[in-house]
This record gives C-alpha cells, structure tokens and sequence, in this order.
C-alpha cells in the first residue's frame, strides 16, 4: 500500500498530503483539563480556608470561654472569701464580752482582746459605736463608697483600739474591690507588719499575695503565699494560699 502511494505521488507530483490535525486532538483538551484542574484547586483553597477560618473561631470561643471561667471561679473565691470573713465577724460579736466600765465617759481607746485574737468590745462606747457603723455599711447596707471614709475615719479618731486591725483590713478590702491595688496593699502590709497577732494577719498576707498576682509580681506573690502557709499551717488562707500557688 505504502509502494502504491509512492508510486502515485511520483507520477503525480500535483498531488500533495494533508497533514492530520493533531491540534483539534490536543491543544483543546489539555486547556480544559487545566480549567478543571484549577477550579478543583481553587474550591479546594477556598474550602481549607474557610477550615481555617472556623478554628480560628473555635479558638476565639475557647479562650472567651476559659477566660470566663476563670473569673467565675475567682468570683466564687471572693463570694466564698466573704461569707468566711462575715461569719468570722458575727462570731466576733457573739462571742464578744463588754471590758469593765472604769473608764466609759471618757476619751480612753483601749480595750481588751478575745481568747482567739479578735478584738472585744471597748469600754468606750463611742468607739464601739463608730466601728459598728463602718461594719454595718459593710455587712448590712452594701454601701462599700461610704464604708471607706467611715473606717478611715476610725483609724484616725481612735488610734490605739483594738478594732484598728480589723479597720485596717476591711479597708484593704475595699479598696481592692475598687481596683485601689496600691492603697489596698497598704492596708494589708500594715496589718501583717504592725500587728503579729491580729486574727487577720493571715488573711491580709493572702491579700498582699493576690494583689503582688494581679500586678504581675509572680515571684513577690509565690513568697506572700509560701509565709501564709507557713505562718498558718492548716488554715482557710493556707489552703487558698495552697491553690494559689498551684495556678501562678
């Protein structure tokens, strides 16, 4: 066959052979082929990065989520805190037996301390009244604004009582609740430095360490809590102190 087509094309030589189209058999199907490829990875993109971006919302809710328990269970140690702080106080008035009365009338502070370190009531009856009036707006009306000038007012009327630990304390409480940390700090250092024996130095060491924590001071709040513990083995603020540590 192949000797007949030479043999015609020789005594022909009009006659000429089209090449076949090797163009309609490529060219079109490799560009559909490309236009399939990149739609597949343009859907394939679209889909990791709509992926990525639903973890990175998941990540956002998770941490929105951690942060708000959080502060629920630091909430639930502060409510806690409180009850412990306000059964201490009302045991403190039960268990409270007026001093004698040699003295009532005059401008005398000094009192008398209980068998666990709280203070009795004072035979001045102005001081008693005074302190029962900051405490009231504390325990009773919630009117911790008005507190604060009442119990300075305190500290600075009756500067040798008994209650001036117990004043010094629930204004660092106060102020710390407002956010004062430096002025709630002061509070709390004069309890645990000017009075040893004060049923609130334990308390107010575990102040100074969550305040030192909440500044940022991670090494001056691991010593605050390490004394608590040491200083007041088996108790509520060592135990506090105890899972304070665990978490810095």
């Amino acid at each position: 066959m192949q000797k007949l087509i030479l043999v015609v094309a020789f005594l022909v030589p009009g006659v000429l052979f089209a090449q076949a189209p090797v163009s309609k058999l490529g060219s079109g199907s490799v560009e559909e082929r490309l236009a399939q490829l990149e739609r597949v990875m343009d859907a394939r993109n679209a889909a990791q990065m709509a992926l990525l971006d639903q973890m990175s919302t998941l990540q956002d809710e998770v941490a929105e989520l951690r942060g708000r328990t959080e502060e629920h269970a630091y909430q639930l140690e502060q409510i806690l805190q409180r009850q412990r702080e306000i059964y201490q106080e009302i045991d403190r008035r039960l268990t409270a037996t007026p001093a004698p009365s040699a003295s009532v009338g005059t401008s005398s502070s000094s009192a008398s301390s209980g068998a666990d370190g709280s203070p009795s009531y004072s035979s001045n009856l102005s001081e008693n009244d005074a302190y029962d009036k900051a405490i009231r707006l504390v325990m009773e009306d919630r009117r911790y604004d008005a507190a604060i000038p009442e119990f300075r007012s305190f500290i600075e009327q009756f500067p040798n009582s008994t209650y001036v630990p117990n004043a010094h304390y629930w204004l660092g409480q106060l102020l710390y609740a407002e956010g004062d940390y430096s002025g709630a700090k002061q509070e709390f250092s004069t309890v645990a430095e000017r009075f040893p024996d004060s049923n609130k130095r334990a308390d107010s060491l575990l102040k100074l360490g969550i305040v030192a924590q909440q500044q940022g001071e991670k090494a001056l709040a691991e010593s605050y809590f390490k004394k608590v513990i040491a200083d007041y083995p088996g108790s509520t603020p060592a135990d506090l102190a105890a899972k304070r540590l665990e978490n810095l």
